[in-house]
């Protein structure tokens, strides 16, 4: 009976990858009791499988049509997957987010995806590699924290809302300005990504300045990069710079996993109308990359930015976060297509 169902397990395919489930070896576990009773536990690509629900239910589907199954009882794991060697030691995928100009909430994006992420129960780290502007310390309420060593010698993260981070801000005084040259820089970002005790994680995302600079240069060359995400505003002015830094990463042979449009649209809280305040859609105008989300201008996302805490957290069902969530889960689904493609044939079923 369990090798029909493992048969039967074998038809279900993965949205995303386009295989099915048990050469992807995300069959962790199949039991078979009396009376027709099946217990089936798939290990998920990642914790933010965007298409759980979709595979939960052909799971259902496919095992409920084995002759003398009566029931199946279906659970989740799940286990992020590196695309060969990680790129720190315990870092499974480094995921870069930058835009071609400031001003574009870059950062805000960046603190939401990273939270997101976590929520949904990855191991998350965040660092803010915006050396000259460093706000993710503030939007996680954590201006006042500073970095210590372990007993290593190394940069101890800090933690907030369920992930780690490093920032500029919790290094030097408040108010200070860094008139740093490239080697500086350069210095700077190998500390943070090599002198740090990030521990074990699944994502890392780097909160990038704006622009094709320095610090881009000196990431792509410092650590083996699993892709980028470029956030820009809807209108051309934006969309000028975002390409630019889209053929930056080309160059640097960093795959762009998508773009995020932020401040797509405002919907004005006391008469419900919508708003295209920087017109709309511009994003899909790079180049026919994967469009992540479409992220409104919202009130609570600001007030929650300056209080500290992410808005994916503080206001979960509103249009901000929802996009934001949803361009976070989209993310890790064409993360972990891009390290399963490289999988062999067939892997093992417990």
């Amino acid at each position: 009976m369990r090798d029909a169902v493992l048969k039967a397990l074998g038809t279900v395919q993965d949205p995303e990858l386009h295989r099915d489930l048990v050469s992807l070896g995300m069959i962790e576990r199949v039991e078979v009791g009396e009376g027709g009773a099946a217990q089936v536990k798939v290990n998920l690509t990642t914790p933010a499988c965007p298409l759980k629900d979709q595979i939960e239910r052909d799971v259902r589907a496919a095992v409920l049509g084995v002759p003398g199954i009566r029931e199946v009882t279906v659970t989740f794991g799940a286990m992020v997957r590196s695309s060969g060697q990680p790129a720190l030691p315990g870092v499974k995928h480094v995921l870069l987010v930058g835009s071609g100009k400031g001003g574009v909430g870059k950062s805000s994006v960046a603190v939401n995806l990273a939270a997101a992420l976590a929520r949904d129960g990855a191991r998350v780290g965040l660092l803010d590699a915006d050396v000259y502007g460093p706000s993710v310390a503030h939007m996680l309420g954590q201006d006042a924290a500073r970095v210590t060593a372990n007993a290593e010698r190394k940069m101890q993260p800090i933690e907030a809302h369920g992930l780690r981070f490093l920032s500029m801000a919790n290094l030097a005084p408040a108010g200070q300005a860094l008139v740093w040259r490239g080697p500086m820089l350069h210095s700077a970002i190998g500390q943070f990504l090599k002198d740090a005790a990030w521990g074990d994680l699944d994502y890392l995302v780097v909160d990038l300045p704006p622009g094709t600079g320095d610090v881009q240069l000196s990431l792509t060359q410092t650590v083996q990069i699993t892709g980028a995400v470029i956030v820009t505003t809807p209108q051309d002015v934006a969309l000028i710079d975002a390409a630019r830094a889209v053929d930056m990463f080309r160059k640097a042979s960093v795959p762009v996993l998508g773009v995020i449009e932020n401040m797509s649209y405002f919907v004005a809280p006391d008469t419900g109308l919508t708003y295209d305040l920087f017109g709309r859609g511009g994003a899909q105008k790079l180049g026919g990359l994967p469009l992540l989300g479409e992220v409104p201008l919202d009130l609570d996302a600001r007030r929650d930015a300056d209080a500290g805490i992410p808005t994916v957290l503080a206001h979960p069902d509103s249009a901000a976060a929802q996009a934001l969530t949803g361009a976070a889960r989209t993310l890790a689904g064409r993360v972990s297509v891009q390290a399963l493609s490289q999988l062999p044939d067939q892997l093992p079923v417990v």
